[in-house]
């Protein structure tokens, strides 16, 4: 399997409830689907905050002003399209004031749109009831250090 490194930039989006929002994709090679933050990568000449605001507004139409400028840097290895996929992503996070605000897909490319199975707000306890992987699986930890004040404090996200 070709192995590929990519920098990228993801974006976890709380909403007034502090539910997360989750993109859930197919892959278009094997039809595997997994729940991931928005983002994705970082074109020449972007910085990581500069990359995370337009993957969040491509993806999700969400305000990019509401990406806060902290990020915390999580080592990724996924399998997607055929390919592995390894490197370090930097992760920001982004708070809402509204419950569960409404997304537009206008700003996907054409493969993304086929590709992009659903969305959700999720409830930090559904988490772990999700039927397919969530990615990075340190998600938990990731969302514990940047926002380490959240419901999810105390939890065992090791």
């Amino acid at each position: 399997m070709e192995t590929t490194h990519r920098p990228a930039a993801r974006v976890i989006c709380l909403d007034a409830s502090h539910r997360l929002l989750l993109l859930h994709w197919r892959d278009p090679f094997d039809g595997t689907r997994l729940w991931e933050p928005p983002g994705g990568g970082i074109e020449s000449g972007e910085t990581p905050l500069v990359a995370a605001r337009r993957e969040l507004a491509e993806e999700t139409g969400l305000d990019p002003a509401a990406v806060l400028d902290r990020s915390v840097l999580v080592d990724r290895d996924v399998r997607w399209n055929g390919k592995r996929h390894i490197g370090t992503e930097h992760f920001f996070v982004a708070r809402f004031a509204a419950e569960q605000p409404a997304l537009t897909r206008t700003g996907l490319l054409p493969d993304e749109q086929a590709n992009l199975y659903a969305h959700a707000w999720i409830a930090w306890s559904e988490l772990d009831a999700l039927a397919d992987p969530v990615e990075p699986p340190q998600l938990p930890a990731v969302l514990g250090v940047l926002v380490p004040d959240g419901p999810w404090s105390g939890r065992d996200s090791a």
